[in-house]
């Protein structure tokens, strides 16, 4: 059953009354015309002859006028007909579109000569003795061949014109078919370009059961999966947030008391071997610390819950106060210092600046932990034709040489996804000499001036 629905059956029975059904009417109707073609000439013969003698046995008195009369009334009827009139003593007494040299007398023997020449020759003629008597003479009617099968012709072009619009309407069915089925298609290429609130794909309204209808049905399917994975990924993810929202708070209250633990400790009248061990125990406790707020600052903004405030900030004012809370840290570890800012054409950027903070924080604070052995860290700015930038840039073995630092990557993605909500850009070239990170902004670009990139 479900094989009479589909796309292929119709066009096979679209094939079949092509091949079949329209070339059977075509012999059939050709045959028809052929014979009918045939039977007209021969009954338009016949049908001239038995009138034509008949017409010539009607006619009692035969006279010049009473001749004439008869070949006009023919005339009408056989435009290209000839006609002429021998009489009883075989004297040539009328004729009527005749164009032939005929003799003015006519013997016996011509005569018999011209009806043997005649017969069933062309142009068709008929001879028919006058009067019921038979002694009035003779009358000739003449008429070409050609005049009388033009019906024929004409029947054959009607045949052949018939077989044309057949064709023709099989093309515009065939085409009128494949119109729907792509038509259908572009329906369908449509209907999956077309994405709900979620970016997923639409379902589409099933109309047939053949195989396009299939097709969409397979797509509605595909859709639907689409849209429970994502309801899961979605579950899984709230249930990640909350489980990490949940951790980062958890750990934090030992932490505090931790560290709390440690200064009433490190008061007390301690070797310098022991101080040196709670001086670093505490470092690893703000380390922990730090990555606990990385973490829940990266699950605020995957979520999109982290606000974001822009304003207009001097750029080069901000990041000078930032670097100026990392100078002792930098001091203390007997870092190389070198900040050169030279200024913008456009100082003011639309960043924010708590934003603009995270991301210098992140930075350095890589710097501090991975670049130690290079004891250098440099802030400059670059202006290229497209972008201001301002350069971080260390000579430590780069961020992937200490294999026995971790952490990197989670304060990188934050920097990454801050600096692209912000509408900058920024990468990053690390290796074993060093560590180079690039914020860049794009310029204004001026009315109908381009920016080369």
């Amino acid at each position: 059953m479900r094989f009479f629905k589909s796309l292929q059956a119709k066009y096979l029975l679209i094939i079949l009354m092509a091949l079949f059904v329209v070339q059977i009417s075509l012999l059939i109707s050709g045959f028809i015309w052929l014979n009918a073609s045939v039977e007209d000439v021969e009954r338009g013969y016949a049908g001239i002859e038995d009138k034509w003698h008949q017409d010539a046995g009607g006619i009692k008195n035969g006279t010049e006028d009473t001749v004439m009369q008869l070949f006009k009334e023919w005339k009408q009827a056989y435009p290209e007909a000839s006609m002429f009139w021998v009489n009883d003593n075989g004297h040539l007494s009328a004729e009527l579109n005749v164009t032939q040299d005929l003799p003015a007398e006519w013997d016996p023997v011509y005569t018999a000569e011209f009806i043997k020449e005649r017969y069933d020759g062309n142009p068709y003629t008929v001879v028919a003795f006058l009067g019921q008597e038979h002694n009035q003479g003779f009358i000739v009617f003449q008429i070409p061949r050609m005049i009388m099968e033009n019906a024929s012709s004409d029947k054959t072009k009607i045949l052949s014109i018939t077989s044309l619009v057949l064709i023709i309407l099989f093309i515009i069915v065939s085409l009128f078919f494949f119109r729907r089925i792509r038509k259908r298609l572009l329906y369908l290429q449509k209907a999956m370009a077309v994405r709900d609130v979620d970016n997923l794909p639409v379902s589409i309204h099933v109309k047939k059961d053949d195989e396009i209808g299939q097709l969409e049905t397979a797509f509605n399917n595909m859709v639907h999966e689409l849209r429970e994975s994502h309801q899961r990924e979605q579950e899984e993810e709230q249930l990640r947030r909350e489980l990490i929202a949940n951790l980062s708070h958890d750990l934090r209250t030992p932490l505090t008391k931790m560290r709390a633990q440690i200064d009433t400790i490190s008061n007390e009248g301690l070797s310098n071997d022991v101080y040196q061990a709670f001086h670093r125990l505490e470092g690893s406790i703000d380390h922990i610390d730090r990555l606990m707020e990385n973490l829940m600052s990266y699950t605020l903004l995957t979520a999109s819950k982290m606000k974001y405030q822009p304003q207009k900030t001097d750029i080069l004012r901000h990041v000078r106060t930032s670097l100026a809370a990392w100078y002792p840290l930098f001091e203390q570890e007997s870092f190389d210092i070198d900040v050169n800012l030279g200024p913008f054409e456009q100082n003011e950027w639309l960043v924010d600046p708590l934003w603009m903070d995270r991301i210098l924080d992140n930075v350095l604070q890589n710097v501090i932990r991975y670049a130690k052995e290079g004891r250098y860290i440099g802030v400059t700015t670059e202006s290229a034709s497209g972008y201001d930038v301002i350069v971080i840039t260390d000579h430590g073995p780069g961020i992937y040489g200490n294999a026995g630092e971790k952490g990197v990557g989670i304060g990188l993605s934050i920097v990454d996804m801050m600096v692209r909500q912000m509408g900058l850009d920024w990468n990053m070239e690390s290796g074993e000499h060093g560590t180079v990170v690039r914020i860049k902004r794009m310029k204004q670009k001026p009315q109908g001036e381009t920016v080369d990139t």
